[in-house]
Formats: C-alpha cells, structure tokens, sequence
C-alpha cells in the first residue's frame, strides 16, 4: 500500500512531511511529490520538482526565470498529473493526498482529476469551506476544511492533518465490500423533472439486467459520464436528459461544457437520447439572474434554483447542435421527441407550457438530424409510462445487438 502526497515542499514542507510521518507509522508506505517552484525543499522528495515540471513538458529554470505564478501553478499541475498518472499504471499509487491553500489546492486537486474514480483522493485545503468545483470538478475529490491555514504546527493544525492522514489510511488500507456484478452498465441522466422517465427506465432496465448508474444533469453529472463513456465504464447511454445544453447555450450556471454528447458518439457506445428538461436554463436565486434577462419568463424550483424558460429561438438552436452531436455517433443512436412536452412543468397548465417553443426545438431536430440516427416520435410527455418504456426498450435492443445483454 502507498499513498501518494502532493505538495510544495518549499513552502509546506513542515507540514507534508508531518502527514508522511502520521502514515508511515500505521505501516503504510508514502511517496511524496514535490510540486514546488520557487524555492528548495524542506527535505528530499521521492519525485522532485524538476522532475514535475520535466513531465509537464518545461524545466524548473524555465518556471523560476518566468516569475508567472499563474503558468507555474497550471504547469506543476500538469505534471503532477502526469506523476501520479505513472505512479497509478505501475501499481505504486493506492491514493492521493494533498495539503495546502489556492496554489497548492490547485497543483494537488489537478492530479487526483486525472486518476479513474474509486481511486482514494482527499484534499485538506484552505479553500474547501468554499465554491469547490473548480478542485473536484467530474471526480470523486474528498475536501476537508483545514480551518486555519496550514502554516506551521500548531493543536489545531496537527489534529487536522492527523485525521486527513489517517483517514487516507483507511481508504487505501481497506478493501471495501462492494459487490461488483458482471453486467453492462448503461449511464442515465435525470433531472427533478424528468424523475419519473428516468425512474421507470430503469427499473425495466434493471429488470432485464443491467446496472444503471444515474447523473444528476447539474454539469459536473454530464461531465462525469462522458468521462466514464470514455473511460469505458459505460457499456450503453440512456441520455434523457439533455438540459445542460441550455445552460451552455444560453448562460445557465448548469453547464457541462460544449463536448457534452461527444463521448458516446466518439467512442461508438450504444445511445438512446431524448430533450428532457431542454426547457429551462438554471441560475441561483432569484436576484443572481443577469439583468438583461429578467423580463424572461421564470418558474423559482426553490430559493437556491431559478430556473427561466427558453426561447423558441434558442430551442431551435439547441435543436441544431444537438443533432449535428448525434449525426457524429458511431454506433447505434436514437433521438426520442416527447410530442406532449419535455419536462414536468413543460405539459398544459404548468409554469412552462409553450407549444412554440417546443415545436422550433422538434422542428429543427427534424430537420437536422441525419438518417443514420433513428428519430422516434411520439404524442406523449416525457415522463408519459409508455415513453420511458419505449426507450429502455430501444436501449436494450440496442445492446443486445452488440452483444451487451
């Protein structure tokens, strides 16, 4: 067993090397990675900083002379990424952990990013009482709040560290008794409005036995599964919902990036993709929605979600970059209309019924989407029983003929 630590041993060298200590003495052994830049190490490192910067494609002189630390922080987490990368392929990595405030935070959070999920990842920092999705982003990233900063020993500093290190012994030095079955796994998304398609779809999926894994389409859930479409996790996709298309195009704060529904074409996983909650664009609470919006129509989900209607415009552009993302699958695609409404407030009488809106959003689908992408409509809403089914079903047919099932 070993744990990985990341950290600048220039300025957090006292403190990394109290946390090694803690852990080699629970019998677990510990490589520390150096990812500092502008002075020497408090004492000598199992990676060395040069070594990091080198595996970031620059040298460490190059960093110094430079004197940017905004390029010398993203280049160290380059390399340790790359470091710990390596040192997982190899065997000698069980788990990450790192100690620190911003910079450090940053170089550390950057290599747990590019290590698989289940892979032990803890982060004391100063930062983590905050917005922390810019250190955990798609993956399962541990952050524990140092409470004060972590500069010197001190009671408090001590017992903190302590925890935060073994608590990473434990991780590493404990199998967990998770049963793993040989199944196809097929990703989900869902949102609050569209939880019961996604509810009866998996229940028949299940039924027919796969493993479902379910991701809340809040940006960093759309995130995490293309990740684990590429990574291979996923045999098959159940895209639903589709929503964080709208907060990109439109401004939301939901957001999974403009690759969202490039990996299952890429890679030529098995998709079934319908329009869920292509409704509404997310902001906060009410008074963080952007001036120039506020003449939209809103629906307030709760006092932390505003959600605002989109536009028949936007629908038809949403329509257009969804189908050019479909037209570019490799393996067997079907795009699912629900005719009778996208979501549970888009269906007559609710706060985001608009029969335009939906119309340019399928009239473009239609119109785009190319002929090697099955198009299937139907005149129900998308939380309709008969909907849900006929998309598990299009999946599981889909599987099967690769062989999945």
């Amino acid at each position: 067993m070993s744990v990985v630590i990341v950290g600048t041993l220039d300025t957090k060298g006292e403190e990394i090397g109290f946390a090694r200590d803690v852990i080699e003495s629970q019998g677990v052994d510990v490589h520390v990675v150096d990812a500092g830049v502008v002075g020497d190490p408090e004492f000598e490192p199992d990676t060395s900083a040069a070594d990091v910067a080198e595996a970031a494609g620059t040298t460490l002189d190059a960093l110094r002379a430079d004197a940017d630390r905004g390029e010398a922080m993203e280049a160290m987490g380059e390399g340790a990424a790359a470091i710990a990368t390596r040192l997982h392929d190899e065997g000698v990595l069980d788990g990450v952990l790192g100690l620190g405030g911003s910079g450090n935070t940053s170089i550390a959070t950057t290599a747990m990013r590019a290590l698989p999920v289940g892979v032990p990842k803890l982060m004391v920092s100063t930062m983590a009482s905050g917005d922390v999705e810019p250190y955990v982003g798609a993956k399962d990233v541990a952050m524990m709040y140092s409470v004060a900063d972590i500069e010197g020993l001190n009671r408090l500093s001590r017992r903190v560290i302590s925890n935060a290190a073994l608590a990473m012994v434990g991780m590493v030095a404990n199998e967990p008794d998770v049963e793993v079955e040989d199944r196809p796994t097929v990703g989900i998304t869902m949102f609050g409005v569209t939880t019961p398609c996604v509810q009866t779809a998996r229940e028949y999926l299940e039924e027919q036995g796969y493993e479902t894994i379910v991701f809340h389409a809040t940006g960093t859930g759309g995130r995490a599964m293309e990740d684990l479409i590429r990574q291979g996790v996923i045999d098959g996709v159940l895209d639903v919902t589709t929503t964080e298309w709208a907060d990109e195009l439109v401004g939301g704060v939901l957001s999974a990036g403009p690759e969202r529904l490039d990996a299952a074409a890429e890679t030529g996983t098995p998709q079934v993709v319908s329009t869920g909650a292509l409704d509404m664009v997310n902001f906060g609470p009410e008074d963080s929605v952007p001036e120039e919006l506020r003449d939209r129509k809103f629906h307030v989900h709760n006092p932390q979600v505003t959600l605002m209607r989109t536009t028949p415009e936007e629908c038809a552009e949403l329509g257009r970059i969804i189908a050019g993302k479909l037209d570019a699958a490799t393996g067997p695609t079907a795009l699912f209309l629900p005719l009778g409404g996208v979501s549970m407030i888009d269906v007559e009488g609710e706060a985001f019924y608009d029969p335009e809106a939906d119309a340019a959003l399928f009239d473009a689908l239609r119109e785009h989407v190319g002929p090697d992408v099955e198009l299937v409509e139907m005149e129900t809403d998308i939380n309709d029983e008969a909907f849900a089914l006929a998309l598990a079903r299009k999946l599981d047919e889909y599987m099967q003929g690769i062989g999945h099932a």
